[in-house]
């Protein structure tokens, strides 16, 4: 981390110190918001908001392994200018002189972006992804890029590259992933923003186990162009924080109408910079503790169990439900196996690591008459949980079936004893809720015994994402989990 100490010896000066007196070592952990209005207000600079940030960098990330490309230069460079804009009284866009970090799957024009794979060690990108294009717009500085396993492949940040993610509540323990890097980020207070994706939990896994915030949007939501996978709405690239109005924040930047991706919605992101606070009073939620029997820890499920008590104080009517949500299964896997053996087919398998070499296998198994399973899965799927939304509002379900497992394990397998069959299993209770086309929130719920992170996941229907930030908000302000921070110094 020399490059940090170098850069901050002829970047700062005497107006550093201002804000760090003023707020101390807790600077770090002021939500984006109140960031953007001290910036907004000439109480603090862009450069030494910046250097509070890459001083936290240089404290913590040797212990957690979140950011793995670090360019601190180039972002004193940036908030130099955005501290000049400002004096000229101009403002660039809703996060001017903001740091932020971009998931290593994100390319940024100019940073070495690998995808976590060896076969990628020093690519350097020539042009921003649409997520990084418009957080830079907005004003955003970025510091650096969020490690994550081979091309987000599973639910545990760990690569050849880089290695793993460590949990800042507990450095025995994973992170989860794919954006891992990005949420132990966020929890350690190393930037207050950060992009992530999710096909199968990749964003609210790792918000969960980091007691962070993150939403999955509605497919389309936040435009995700690509020559090959036009219309594949599995995966999609997301905001993660440490508050819903940092998720609503962040969406109100980076969704809204993009022609490359055809499937964009055409509602602007101005939608998500209205108000989050809303009355409960009539609300209908459905409480599934398992999802229709997934086998769920015996801590995860006690902490869970709480979330369904905390709305019905607000004024939510909540209904336990029992669920079918099997048909998820095999729709999921096989159009995840097709977007492999398409993105990753024609790469050098034996170059790869073990879970994409399997995911493409199983991808180049498939046949025609697997894919029209799967489509018609779906389709009677997203048709009886419409049905579904026209008796409730929102659902509510563990985000993961267990808290964080130990960071040198491969990935869960099993749960209350119970074997799993592979890698993928231990994260049904996400990925089955990725083939509703459906925005989903990862929320902080509360601790285990052992004082690790649990999550709760808010579904909402196709397209009510507001709605999920709404509820989310409610649950943030009425339980505080999400304030408690981990025990690093």
């Amino acid at each position: 981390m020399s490059e940090i100490a170098d850069a901050s010896r002829h970047s700062v000066g005497e107006t550093r110190g201002r804000a760090v007196r003023e707020f101390g070592g807790q600077m770090i952990y002021l939500t984006a918001v109140e960031m953007l209005e001290l910036l907004r207000t000439g109480q603090v600079g862009a450069v030494e908001l910046l250097q509070a940030h890459l001083d936290r960098i240089e404290e913590v990330n040797p212990r957690v392994n979140a950011i793995v490309t670090l360019v601190a230069e180039r972002a004193l460079a940036e908030a130099r200018e955005a501290d000049r804009d400002l004096a000229r009284g101009h403002w660039r866009g809703p996060l001017h002189g903001l740091p932020v970090a971009h998931k290593d799957l994100a390319d940024v024009a100019g940073v070495r972006t690998t995808y976590g794979s060896p076969l990628f060690a020093d690519h350097v990108p020539l042009q921003d992804s649409p997520v990084v294009r418009r957080m830079r717009e907005a004003g955003a500085i970025t510091v650096g890029k969020t490690n994550t396993p081979e091309f987000g492949t599973g639910s545990h940040t760990v690569n050849e590259l880089f290695g793993a993610t460590r949990n800042p509540y507990d450095l025995s323990k994973s992170a989860g992933g794919s954006s891992g890097g990005a949420a132990a980020a966020l929890a350690t207070g190393m930037v207050p923003l950060a992009d992530g994706s999710d096909m199968g939990g990749s964003l609210r896994n790792p918000a969960s186990f980091c007691n962070v915030v993150g939403l999955r949007p509605t497919p389309g939501r936040v435009p995700s162009p690509s020559p090959t996978t036009a219309w594949f709405t599995l995966g999609v690239p997301g905001p993660m924080a440490r508050t819903v109005a940092d998720l609503a924040l962040l969406m109100s930047v980076i969704s809204g109408f993009d022609a490359a991706s055809p499937l964009s919605i055409t509602e602007s992101g101005a939608v998500f910079a209205g108000p989050l606070e809303t009355g409960l009073r009539g609300m209908r939620v459905a409480w599934s503790p398992d999802l229709g029997g997934l086998p769920v820890d015996v801590e995860t499920a006690r902490v869970t169990a709480r979330a369904p008590e905390v709305l019905a104080e607000l004024g939510a009517k909540v209904e336990q439900v029992t669920l079918n949500l099997s048909d998820a299964e095999d729709a999921f896997r096989i159009y995840r196996a097709w977007y492999y053996a398409l993105s990753y087919g024609g790469l050098p398998q034996e170059e790869l690591g073990a879970n994409v070499r399997w995911n493409v296998e199983q991808g180049l198994g498939l046949t025609g008459a697997d894919l029209a399973r799967a489509e018609r899965l779906r389709s009677g799927l997203y048709r009886r949980m419409n049905a579904f939304f026209d008796t409730y509002d929102f659902l509510l379900a563990p985000v993961s079936q267990v808290p964080p497992f130990p960071v040198d394990a491969p990935h869960v397998s099993e749960i209350n004893g119970e074997p799993l069959p592979d890698y993928l299993a231990w994260m049904r209770s996400a990925y089955w809720i990725s083939v509703l086309h459906a925005p989903a929130a990862s929320v902080p719920c509360g601790f285990t015994s052992d004082g690790l992170p649990v999550g709760v996941q808010i579904v909402g229907r196709p397209f009510d994402d507001m709605g999920v930030l709404r509820l989310a908000h409610a649950f943030e302000r009425a339980t505080g989990h999400g304030a408690r921070r981990p025990a690093l110094g």
